[in-house]
């Protein structure tokens, strides 16, 4: 194979001998960047409380998609006991947001881990900074810097107030660090200054289905169907 790809080179012009051999090199690790899988993406936005993790459950079992959930897994990355965890830990209680390089390596090895090739993953990206990183991953080659992109299908938006995300947060009691007033207005804050914008980049291309996230959760659920 790899003789006849050289054979056809010759034929070719040198310029156009450098933009094949480029051409071939970008197929490849399109092919292979995710673990030899080509994926189909779905992120599913929302603030905290909005009940992204409640319809993705949902979603996985009418469509058969994998759920990834940014915060479990840093959450899992946190009750490791690594070092690495115990940053996240600290950076998670004081309501900031983990540096996108982590997220995206802990999100990268789980789709290659998955097993599938349909994934919806909530909670990210959380600001521009995760967006622009998780879409463009830089490749060094033989020939030259590749920008490969990994782009959703589209995105869910689950839209809720803020006073019921903040009921909803505080009713939970489910014993997390992050689930007491102080860190839950911080996390609002920060979905308002730094998600709304992600979202509003998609929007702007057409890509955002938005869902009341007020309502029953199978009103919900019923509102992503139609």
């Amino acid at each position: 194979m790899r003789g006849g790809l050289v054979a056809s080179a010759r034929l070719l012009p040198r310029p156009l001998v450098r933009w094949f051999l480029q051409r071939r090199a970008q197929q490849d690790i399109n092919e292979n960047m995710l673990g030899g899988k080509k994926v189909k993406i779905i992120f599913v936005l929302g603030g905290p409380g909005s009940g992204k993790g409640t319809q993705c459950s949902n979603i996985v079992e009418h469509f058969d998609f994998i759920h990834l959930s940014a915060g479990e897994l840093l959450r899992a990355e946190i009750n490791s006991g690594s070092e690495n965890g115990t940053m996240i830990d600290t950076i998670i209680t004081e309501g900031k947001i983990v540096p996108s390089e982590i997220t995206i390596k802990l999100l990268q090895e789980a789709i290659i881990k998955g097993g599938n090739d349909k994934y919806i993953i909530d909670g990210f990206p959380r600001n521009e900074e995760n967006r622009v990183v998780f879409e463009s991953v830089t490749l060094v080659t033989y020939f030259q810097l590749l920008e490969i992109s990994i782009s959703p299908e589209f995105v869910l938006f689950f839209d809720c107030s803020e006073e019921e995300m903040e009921r909803r947060l505080l009713g939970r009691n489910q014993g997390r660090s992050d689930d007491n007033i102080e860190t839950i207005r911080k996390r609002l804050k920060v979905f308002v200054e730094s998600s709304l914008p992600v979202i509003e980049y998609y929007e702007s291309k057409g890509m955002v289905k938005k869902i009341d996230a007020t309502k029953p959760a199978p009103e919900v659920f019923e509102d992503f169907l139609n």
